[in-house]
């Protein structure tokens, strides 16, 4: 049952690939970020990805247990167990404890998933607080001949295990060229191979977050933390491991090394990896210096930005492409996600507008809930999705305009098929009514004064008339007046 970069490869059919399994319970396992900078779009593609599956598998009758850990300790500069763990660096830059450090950008974290509707897994458990498992797994390798122990640290003997299991197997590399390859660079002279991956780090005298191991005092190395938790709270065999396919190698790999060579076998039934969020072709990130953090987005205050954009524009923007494709971002990608988002938003608010006004059915509002369904059930297809939702706002605006007409069945199954899909589902929120619990106030007080405007068409004070229809439009409304009295929208971007 062993799949490869994507849950759904060769299989299509959610329930198809879990009902054999153990339904109705999910297992998942997500990487979550490494708290030491403030969020970006690059953190937010994986946390909305795996948020529909969760939101998905909910919905069609799974119990799941989500979990998606912090990362607050042995995550070093860079993969080659080379340099100081980013948040003790930048604790020391900063003059603070680590866990000030963690505190401090898990709380911006949490703050900035909560903008975007991303709801919280059923477990977040940090990496510093299961040193002790992360312990016993390295023993456990020692053990079983697939590690070994140098100048105080333990690490992963990648040769010794490619020599019965399949180190690679997941990104595809070669590893045995690796082997008979690469030379042993500066500093790394205690390792075997240079390919060979850090399971516990000896600390210097000057390292800050340390603790007492059977080699000595020291943290452990990043990929363990993910075999350790996620066996402690899924098991040993559990259904989903995501993240992003930067994950893949090496950390995604060394985990299932280290399971195999921990328990003897694979927990994994199913790797699953969102693409990357890229900036004129490259990916955007920390290390590259490319990366705009999410407040920065929401206020508009980054000097790459033209406007601000909502959290539910930058929502719909990741849904807008396949979690398998690259998300390129532009200002006219999101100022076209933003007029998208409006328009969908429109037609949700001019269901409760429409009347029935037919006793059969013209157009069919199952079958776009049966495509849709079967667009989530292959590959979570979000795009394909939204392309619905859009269909069925063409039918409302159609109605509106009087060139269909709708029975109440049809009203009622458009207004239940954007509540399941595009708020349920897709985790769209209503921010303009957020951030004015009084809309339909507000609605009532336009529709009010465009009532006084036709009262003033009907004496011919064509003075107030036009006063109130072009202030409107000053300030961002689109007046039509139709044959049956107006209709009004605020002006998108």
């Amino acid at each position: 049952m062993e799949q490869s970069l994507s849950i759904y490869n060769t299989l299509t059919r959610t329930k198809e690939i879990f009902e054999p399994l153990h339904a109705p319970y999910v297992g998942m396992y997500v990487c979550g970020p490494t708290v030491y900078g403030d969020p970006h779009l690059g953190h937010a593609r994986p946390a909305i990805t795996f948020d529909i599956l969760f939101r998905y598998f909910k919905h069609i009758g799974y119990k799941v247990r989500y979990v998606r850990n912090i990362t607050d300790v042995g995550h070093l500069v860079n993969d080659a167990d080379e340099g100081e763990d980013k948040i003790e660096k930048k604790a020391r830059l900063e003059n603070l404890e680590p866990m000030e450090v963690v505190h401090y950008y898990e709380n911006r974290y949490h703050k900035a998933m909560d903008a975007l509707n991303v709801l919280p897994p059923s477990i977040e458990p940090h990496a510093s607080g299961h040193i002790i498992e992360q312990i016993q797994i390295a023993k456990e390798i020692l053990d079983n001949g697939y590690a070994y122990e140098s100048e105080g640290s333990v690490y992963f003997d990648v040769g010794k295990y490619n020599t019965k299991y399949s180190y690679g197997k997941l990104s595809g590399r070669n590893i045995e060229d690796m082997l008979n390859t690469t030379r042993a660079l500066e500093g790394q002279e205690e390792k075997r191979n240079s390919i060979d991956f850090a399971l516990w780090k000896k600390a210097s005298q000057e390292h800050i977050m340390r603790w007492p191991s059977p080699w000595g005092d020291g943290f452990p190395g990043w990929h363990l933390e993910c075999t350790a938790m996620g066996k402690k709270y899924l098991g040993e065999r559990f259904d989903i491991h995501g993240g992003g396919m930067d994950l893949i190698f090496p950390h995604h790999e060394c985990e299932i090394a280290q399971c195999v060579a921990s328990i003897g076998h694979e927990a994994v039934r199913y790797w699953m990896h969102n693409n990357m969020v890229t900036v004129n072709g490259q990916k955007m990130g920390k290390s590259l210096g490319n990366f705009i953090n999410l407040e920065e987005f929401f206020s508009g205050t980054h000097p790459v930005l033209t406007q601000p954009y909502s959290p539910m524009t930058i929502r719909f923007f990741i849904l807008q492409a396949h979690y398998r494709s690259t998300v390129d971002f532009s200002n006219e990608a999101l100022q076209a996600s933003e007029k998208g988002l409006a328009r969908l938003m429109e037609s949700y608010r001019n269901i409760s507008r429409l009347e029935a006004k037919a006793t059969v059915s013209t157009i069919s509002v199952q079958e776009l809930v049966q495509k849709s369904y079967e667009a989530m059930n292959d590959d979570l297809n979000t795009p394909i999705v939204i392309s619905y939702l859009f269909e069925a706002s063409r039918n409302i605006n159609a109605a509106l305009d009087g060139h269909i007409a709708l029975t109440s069945g049809d009203i009622e199954e458009l207004k239940q098929f954007f509540n399941v899909f595009f708020f349920e589902l897709l985790g769209i929120r209503d921010d303009s009514k957020a951030q004015n619990a009084s809309y339909d106030s507000f609605a009532k007080a336009v529709d009010l004064l465009l009532q006084i405007r036709m009262q003033a068409k009907q004496n011919k004070d064509w003075a107030t008339s036009d006063k109130i229809r072009n202030e409107l439009a000053a300030i961002g409304f689109e007046i039509k007046d139709t044959k049956d009295g107006f209709e009004w929208q605020l002006k998108s971007r």
